[in-house]
């Protein structure tokens, strides 16, 4: 019954057909509240009906309300539904299926053979989902078929064929008859075959070893933490998170309880050692090494006494321990604990500071200290590294020798190589110790036998020489390179003549000839080439031979053809046109940069050697302790070949190798030179005291800073100007005079630069200024200056 304006309107041709149908409908009490409003009929006249009844059976209209509150469920036939599925109507295919199974069900019934077993008989369910998986199972021999089945068509239903005949059904805590739930999709349980369980399991193994894989990858890798919370360096961006400090660095920082400023020297020198022995040691060194020229700041060592050096390592012991052990800042240990390095606080190009007038301190030796304690922290952690190489080369060459003469050869050798790194005190002795061990235990050797994929490497004349069995000819020219070191470092002294041997070298390398060296005279080349490279490879003769070169080495200029057209009297490179001679010694400031740059730019030719005296006496002290003192001929042939040697090894090897040093050691002077200038123009900016008033200009307490007017030069526009600032800074008036330092050449030019020197008085007289600043940018702000001063005495006459 629809109530449509308060009346009802009843149609007896639903009463027949409902008769003639009786089973087209079913019971849904889920839907019995929302069809009672539509249900419900009201006879209000609006239609007449052709027989018009004036009593009803109280009985017929019971029964009539009773299936009003039915549910109506209207079934098309096959051929509609087939109908409305080609026209993609919703619903119409799973009600198709449905009348489909029901015939199945039906057909089967009748023949009294199901195609179901037991456990899967039929359960009355309307829509046949469950019985179209199965019967697709049944049908074709396969379980995976249930892995297709749509959420319409696996309804778990557990009512029969009678259930819309039931009134009474177990119902929930909502009212919803339980049979009728519906079972969500992600609580379905999918049925797999063992058949696809075990193909599985051959083409990705085991599930559980897969799982345990994965949780470990995620343990190890990567993206969740300790607590099991994701990674931060997984959520953003790694210059994020280093913008924001949020790095795993800064969280060790944040953990050590040390000033980050202190932590970062630290993590490229390791940690600093804290043991009086080693700090001991380091103050040594850093005192040795104030002497020389490489720090910014040289101390005179020469002028102090043996007290003053004992106390000048005191107090760096000092300075050590307050930064390894306590961890303090070089200014606060030059501020609060001056009495224990008071040594070390005095600036060797000042007198000492007047103690009645305050000024800033530079501490441009402490500084130096702290520099060469980095150094040294560096060197350290170098030759650390390095003698753990060589013992783990050592061993591999070990393992790769079965010669016992050979293998206790190299172990002397290791040992003495060892040692002398062991003494090594800087960064050019340490190189020449690697250099040395490189020679004789080359690392292009390593793992050639084990099979490893390298690049062939360039092979040398003397790794030919040696694999050729050229170094027992060596052997036999006389003393190794590591006594003739010994010897000409004053280390050892010659006690015994060497023997000579009665053969001649050409009977010697007789013996040795070979495929590659076919004839004693390339025998004997090539073992010369080894005895020269091992001389100048050998760390004691390369350090003595250093010493000597730059105590006497010179360095000369001339101008190249284009340099002598282009480099004249005005030039900046005039003063290093012509340079005969000058010592290393004293180049002191930068002028070592220009010569540089000059034959960058193929203007000056440079030549840096040694003078000829110094070279010849070097010479002949190398030989007094290489060559033989024999006067046999056979002694003579051999001393030949010693000479050929030093002269290989002074000329071709020595002496390019000490040239390069010493530029190398210019440059580096010349740039520290330059760098304290750049930092001593900077500390007469920073350390110039704020302008002091004097006490009748005091007006106010409220004006913290003097009144300022500034005037900047200008030729065009805008012109010069000058600006007013008050005591805070700020911006007060603007004059621009453009022809106030205007030569007065004209009447005209007189009037205008009279004008302007007026309305600058008017200015001045105005506001009060209690100081005048200039920019001074060229020459013209000179004159500027003088007429600024002019008009100042006007100011002055009359104010006073």
């Amino acid at each position: 019954m629809v109530k449509m304006g308060g009346r009802s309107i009843v149609f007896e041709d639903e009463d027949d057909f409902l008769a003639r149908n009786p089973g087209r409908g079913h019971d849904d009490d889920d839907d019995d509240d929302e069809d009672d409003g539509l249900n419900e009929y009201e006879k209000d006249d609006f239609i007449v009906d052709d027989v018009e009844e004036d009593e009803e059976d109280p009985g017929e209209e019971e029964r009539r309300k009773k299936r009003r509150r039915k549910k109506k469920d209207f079934q098309l036939d096959e051929d509609d539904l087939l109908l409305l599925q080609e026209s993609n109507i919703p619903g119409s295919r799973e009600a198709a299926n449905d009348i489909r199974f029901k015939r199945l069900k039906k057909a089967q019934g009748d023949a009294g053979s199901s195609g179901f077993s037991d456990e899967d008989e039929f359960t009355g369910s309307r829509k046949g989902g469950r019985r179209r998986g199965e019967g697709s199972r049944s049908l074709f021999d396969d379980d995976d078929g249930a892995q297709y089945d749509d959420q319409e068509d696996v309804d778990m239903v557990d009512e029969d064929d009678m259930a819309d005949f039931i009134v009474d059904e177990e119902v929930d805590k909502i009212g919803v008859p339980m049979g009728r739930q519906k079972v969500k999709k992600s609580e379905r349980a999918t049925a797999a075959s063992s058949s696809g369980i075990m193909e599985a399991n051959q083409l990705f193994g085991d599930v559980e070893d897969l799982l345990n894989q994965r949780r470990k990858n995620l343990d190890k890798g990567g993206i969740y933490d300790e607590t099991g919370e994701r990674r931060l360096e997984d959520e953003f961006e790694p210059s994020l998170l280093m913008k924001k400090y949020m790095t795993e660095s800064d969280d060790q920082t944040r953990e050590i309880d040390i000033p980050e400023r202190i932590q970062i020297p630290e993590r490229s020198t390791g940690p600093p050692p804290t043991d009086a022995d080693t700090i001991k040691a380091e103050a040594t060194w850093i005192r040795k090494q104030l002497e020389s020229t490489l720090p910014p700041v040289r101390v005179n060592m020469s002028a102090l006494g043996e007290q003053e050096i004992e106390e000048l390592e005191d107090h760096i012991r000092n300075f050590l321990n307050f930064v390894h052990v306590q961890k303090l800042d070089l200014p606060f240990i030059a501020m609060y604990r001056k009495e224990n390095i008071s040594s070390l606080l005095k600036d060797p190009e000042m007198d000492d500071f007047n103690g009645d007038k305050p000024s800033l301190r530079w501490h441009k030796v402490l500084w130096a200290v702290r520099e060469l304690d980095t150094k040294w922290l560096l060197l350290q952690k170098r030759k650390s590294a390095l003698l753990a190489y060589y013992n783990k080369r050592f061993e591999e060459e070990s393992r790769r020798i079965s010669d016992e003469t050979r293998l206790s050869l190299n172990r002397s050798l290791l040992m003495s190589i060892l040692e002398m790194l062991d003494q090594a005190e800087s960064e050019r002795e340490v190189d020449d110790v690697d250099s040395k061990f490189n020679l004789h235990f080359s690392p292009g050797e390593a793992g050639v036998d084990e099979g490893a994929n390298k690049r062939p490497k360039r092979k040398s004349l003397y790794s030919s020489c040696n694999k050729a069995g050229l170094c027992e000819v060596v052997g036999k020219f006389g003393c190794s390179s590591e006594q003739f070191g010994l010897q000409i470092s004053l280390v050892a002294t010659r006690v015994d003549e060497q023997e000579d041997r009665t053969e001649s070298p050409e009977e010697v390398a007789l013996s040795f000839t070979c495929a590659e060296f076919d004839t004693p005279q390339s025998v004997l080349k090539g073992a010369r080439h080894m005895a020269a490279v091992e001389i100048s490879c050998e760390p004691r003769v390369r350090k003595h031979f250093r010493s000597v070169y730059f105590d006497n080495a010179v360095v000369s200029t001339c101008p190249t053809t284009d340099g002598n057209t282009v480099i004249d009297s005005f030039h900046q490179f005039a003063g290093v046109k012509w340079l005969r001679n000058k010592p290393l010694n004293k180049f002191e400031d930068a002028q070592w940069l220009l010569i540089q740059k000059a034959e960058e730019e193929k203007l000056l030719q440079v030549t840096v050697k040694l003078p000829e005296e110094t070279l010849k006496k070097l010479i002949n002290d190398s030989q007094e302790k290489y060559l033989s003192c024999g006067v046999s001929k056979s002694a003579q042939l051999w001393n030949e070949q010693r000479k050929l040697i030093l002269e290989d090894a002074i000329s071709n090897t020595l002496l390019p190798t000490l040239e390069k040093e010493a530029r190398l050691l210019l440059t580096s002077r010349a740039k520290n030179w330059l760098l304290m200038e750049y930092g001593k123009r900077l500390w007469d900016k920073v350390s110039v005291a704020p302008y002091q008033r004097k006490e009748r200009d005091i007006k106010s307490d409220d004006e913290v800073a003097p009144r300022v007017m500034a005037c900047c030069w200008s030729r065009g526009k805008p012109a010069t100007t000058f600006v007013m600032l008050d005591s805070f800074g700020e911006i007060v008036d603007v004059l621009e005079a453009g022809s106030i330092s205007l030569k007065a050449q004209t009447v005209t030019d007189q009037q205008r630069k009279k004008h302007d020197q007026q309305n600058l008085l008017r200015f001045m007289t105005e506001h009060q200024p209690e100081v005048v600043v200039l920019g001074a940018v060229n020459y013209f702000c000179t004159r500027l200056k003088d007429d600024i001063f002019e008009v100042c005495l006007r100011f002055l006459v009359v104010e006073f």
